[in-house]
């Protein structure tokens, strides 16, 4: 736990001066926000003034900046409204009554199409300077086009002022005001935001629907509002002894505010975005995690069940952080904020935004820190290196808190890959986010089959070995935006193992996996078993052999362009067979006794083999 400030401010400058050591060839672009806010709550209104030192690490002159303007996006005709109505008409199926199953988004569907003018939500860049000079900007909807008068060289500093404002919409996707609860004031998507430029040049990304990528920076944010509302967010609140609500530290007395408004001042380093909520009815809860960080509550005054229901929720986070850390790596940041708004739950840093206390959603939404807030992977190019490791480190967390035994943690997100697998909707994971051609593709590919990757991975190099993948994928490349690639040769690193098959397998095409036990012949003393590649996405295998006798063993056939074999996971005695070359559709697997005295051959005991048809894993052998 950081003890102070100018720890936590050694702590990132050691970050970054390790990331250019190890990471020499990865530049980054790097900003710092200072954002002053004067918050109108009577026309649901803001105006500020963003001052912002942005970076060129790159080796190119940048001739254009590109912000993002989200909340435009909250009008009638607007790309996202459009976008929402016409996925609805997809006739995905009917249910049970002989109904169509149309492809909405439920959340959305045609509701901005109904936004009043004083229920829509806008943001105006006034004026914007870039090194005191005043520069032209072209509007695109939720994406501001900046022409600069003198380009920004490679390794230079741009000193850039942006006047902007904004009305919030009414609560309809992640930000907005009065959601379903009640909840005044969901801050997300609030200020014009600097888009991400990288190795792959400049993501402006028009907000049509989903994910997001930005620049590491510091945000330093005041925002003025009236008194009454308790706020939360991004960061760590600098004068909380002066706002109090709570925050302020114990035994500390505040001094009484006389005016009508109050001004909380916001601080966070080495992050790519910030969230903040108002409401004059909010509750706080603290809860203290040991050797780990202050967790905040931050939920609408209820009565005594819903109170017991969100405390319930920040003892189960502080009980499961000691699993997370072990397993995905330190939490490194002081505090984290679990706050109700929103429309179901939706990650930022430091923070999330979910609209009950479900704990499942709310694990979900905080390990969404580790794969996107820290690790910050382009989650419109990769949605499944956030989403999927997310509900993966989810399932195994809830999973854990249960109690349940590790080979049903993942049954609902292979289930989930599955109905993606067979429904004729599946596209290669590598698609944009928002280009699927279906919501319902979008999410299975996202989450379940994200999940499944991960799952299945311990499949192929075994469990042990995953786990040490996650940590160093974890620490290798926290703060540093990775891509596949990156990801898949930690896992070659640590496993041994030839591993881009498998990555070009699952993320950029739908071949699925299909093994069957076939027939089975009898050799002198020793039985032949014929295995069959029924599917086109080749794996090893293991197979489970059970005795008459009760006794067990198992075959592990390895796949040729592995290059090797993963280590022993269980205590059964293991016999090693000859590589599968994935060319072949058969393989003769011999076995070291004869038929008469088997029982059982099963294809994948484990369950972890995303196999789509497991009716001819198993074959049990009559006695003769």
């Amino acid at each position: 736990m950081w003890k102070n400030k100018f720890a936590l401010s050694a702590f990132f400058a050691l970050v970054s001066m390790q990331q250019i050591a190890a990471q020499a060839d990865r530049w980054q672009q790097r900003i710092k926000y200072q954002i002053n806010v004067n918050m109108l709550p009577e026309k649901n209104q803001l105006n500020g003034v963003e001052k912002i030192e942005y970076y060129n690490n790159a080796p190119d002159t940048l001739y254009k900046l590109y912000f993002h303007t989200y909340w435009n996006a909250f009008q009638p005709n607007s790309m996202m409204d459009v976008r929402s109505r016409e996925l609805g008409k997809t006739v995905l199926g009917q249910n049970r009554k002989g109904e169509n199953i149309l492809d909405w988004d439920a959340r959305v569907r045609d509701r901005i199409s109904k936004l009043t003018p004083d229920e829509i939500g806008f943001q105006k860049i006034i004026s914007v300077k870039v090194n005191g000079v005043a520069v032209t900007v072209k509007d695109y909807e939720t994406i501001v086009q900046i022409n600069l008068a003198k380009p920004i060289l490679p390794k230079s500093k741009a000193d850039i002022e942006v006047v902007f404002e904004a009305q919030v919409p009414l609560q309809v996707r992640r930000s907005g005001r009065n959601n379903a609860e009640g909840v005044q004031y969901g801050m997300s998507q609030w200020y014009p935001k600097m888009a991400e430029y990288d190795y792959q040049g400049w993501h402006a990304n028009p907000y049509v629907a989903r994910e997001f990528y930005g620049v590491w920076g510091d945000y330093a944010v005041n925002i003025t509002i009236d008194k009454k509302y308790l706020l939360a967010g991004t960061g760590t609140i600098i004068n909380k002894n002066q706002v109090g609500f709570g925050y302020e530290d114990a035994g500390t007395k505040t001094i009484p505010n006389m005016g009508k408004k109050l001004t909380w001042q916001f601080s966070a380093q080495n992050v790519h975005d910030f969230v903040w909520a108002a409401d004059t009815a909010y509750n706080l809860i603290k809860k203290q995690v040991p050797n780990g960080p202050l967790l905040y509550v931050v939920n609408k005054k209820a009565d005594e069940i819903s109170t017991a229901k969100w405390q319930k929720l920040a003892d189960t986070a502080a009980l499961a952080y000691s699993y997370i850390a072990k397993n995905f790596g330190a939490y490194p940041y002081k505090n984290y904020s679990f706050i109700q708004g929103g429309d179901g739950g939706m990650e930022y840093p430091m923070a999330t935004l979910i609209k009950n206390a479900s704990i499942g959603t709310a694990i979900h939404e905080w390990m969404h820190t580790w794969f996107q807030m820290l690790l910050g992977t382009n989650e419109s190019l990769y949605p499944w290196m956030d989403e999927g490791f997310t509900s993966y480190a989810e399932s195994r967390t809830m999973g854990k808190l249960r109690g349940e035994d590790s080979t049903n943690w993942l049954v609902d997100d292979y289930a989930g890959y599955y109905s993606l697998a067979k429904s004729g909707y599946e596209e290669p994971m590598s698609t944009h986010a928002d280009h699927y051609n279906t919501n319902f593709a979008y999410g299975r590919a996202a989450y379940a089959k994200g999940a499944v990757f991960i799952a299945q991975l311990g499949y192929i190099v075994g469990q042990k070995a995953l786990d040490k993948i996650m940590l160093d994928y974890y620490n290798t490349w926290r703060f540093k935006h990775p891509n596949p690639n990156d990801f898949i040769r930690i896992a070659e690193k640590v496993s041994g193992l030839e591993l881009d098959w498998y990555k070009e397998y699952m993320v950029n095409t739908t071949k699925t996996i299909d093994y069957a036990v076939g027939d089975i012949t009898q050799t002198e003393e020793k039985a032949h078993v014929v295995l069959k590649r029924v599917g086109q996405f080749p794996m090893p295998i293991d197979i489970l052999i059970i005795y008459k006798d009760g006794t067990k063993e198992l075959h592990y056939v390895p796949l040729n362009i592995m290059y090797g074999e993963k280590q022993p996971e269980t205590n059964l005695a293991t016999f090693v067979h000859e590589p599968w070359k994935w060319t072949h559709p058969t393989y003769d697997l011999a076995l070291p006794k004869g038929v008469s005295l088997i029982k059982e051959i099963v294809i994948d005991p484990s369950k972890r083999l995303a196999d789509i048809n497991d009716k001819n894993n198993d074959l049990v052998i009559p006695n003769y």
